[in-house]
């Protein structure tokens, strides 16, 4: 599981990438830069406007390696896969729970509850960190609320009540998230979630790191044989990859939001690293992009406990094994989905 870890993250525009023997070598100018091994590698992310020749995404797709095309600022465009793998009981069972509202309702309230109780302790810490007494007052205030949502959960009838209160959690979480931001609070300031196009620094940061993470947890779907288009919390729709949407709320907050607060707070990126464009758009500059990548492989790579398995593992492992736990719910042979709680 550890090679799912190696992510060939490919940001620079115009580079080529081509198969060499047995291994993928990363030319910009005819120049090689970089030159991986195939079995190094669990996938390849191409940024923007980078080329791939016929063969390394064959050998790629022959091997079961994803290769993903985002554009530069980290918007999903399409992804490449071999022939679909995995267990067809398995794809077979998540297609008959889709069929049972109460075993919806019961992956969707775990998910959501997970989800509130990660950001409610990345807004605790904020809380204890804060410099001023006004900024941790409101966040100790917006902990308060998500408290008081994860409570409301257990006694919602249908899936589109949990969704509400999901709603509802994640606009109190953002209405004080900038309170967490020490650095340059006029440039990182927060006025709620935007995106498509993100409006400001921070929205921009946090779109590219969900996508980061999106994909992740695609792939963790992928790895243990489920239909990444067929989800629980979310709505089907042609195209969605409803499951990795899912599989992500509960890892938001902690793969990402998390991480743009600590690249903010530690100055790794600054006004400089953002364009603003006509219409309003706001866009990160390679440079950014390069250091948010780095510093998002680094955030995989911390130990965590798991609080299920009570194993130590890195990070960036919990996508799948969240994967293998709702495998293991929709086989039957765990009677509700452990949400994955951060300590």
């Amino acid at each position: 599981m550890h090679q799912l870890l190696n992510t060939l993250y490919i940001t620079t525009e115009g580079a080529y990438v081509r198969a060499d023997h047995e291994t993928l070598r990363v030319e910009v100018h005819k120049e090689t830069k970089l030159q991986v091994p195939f079995h190094h590698l669990g996938g390849v992310v191409c940024f923007g406007d980078v080329l791939m020749s016929p063969a390394a995404m064959q050998r790629c797709a022959e091997d079961g390696r994803f290769v993903v095309l985002l554009d530069r600022n980290g918007r999903f465009k399409a992804r490449v896969e071999g022939p679909v793998s995995g267990n067809v009981l398995l794809r077979c069972a998540q297609h008959e729970a889709m069929r049972d509202s109460s075993r919806i309702l019961s992956i969707a309230r775990n998910m959501v509850a997970g989800k509130i109780q990660n950001s409610r302790q990345i807004v605790l810490r904020g809380a204890r960190e804060a410099d001023v007494a006004p900024d941790s007052e409101a966040l100790r205030t917006t902990a308060e609320a998500l408290g008081n949502a994860v409570t409301r959960l257990p006694q919602c009838k249908e899936v589109d009540t949990v969704r509400g209160i999901e709603g509802e959690s994640a606009r109190n979480y953002f209405s004080t998230f900038d309170r967490m931001i020490k650095e340059d609070r006029e440039t990182f300031k927060l006025d709620g979630r935007n995106r498509r196009p993100p409006t400001d620094p921070v929205n921009a940061l946090m779109s590219f790191l969900y996508a980061l993470v999106m994909n992740d947890c695609v792939a963790a779907a992928e790895g243990v044989g489920l239909d990444p288009q067929i989800g629980f919390l979310h709505a089907l729709r042609p195209g969605r990859a409803a499951l990795g949407l899912d599989l992500m709320e509960e890892l938001r907050s902690v793969l990402a939001d998390r991480l743009v607060l600590t690249l903010i707070n530690r100055r790794q990126v600054s006004a400089k690293d953002f364009m603003q464009r006509s219409g309003g758009a706001v866009e990160m500059t390679d440079e950014a992009r390069k250091e948010a990548i780095v510093a998002y492989q680094k955030r995989k790579q911390e130990e965590i406990t798991h609080p299920v398995l009570d194993q130590k593992m890195p990070l960036g492992l919990v996508p799948h094994v969240q994967a293998r736990l709702l495998a293991r719910v929709l086989r039957g042979d765990l009677e509700n989905y452990p949400p994955f709680l951060y300590r």
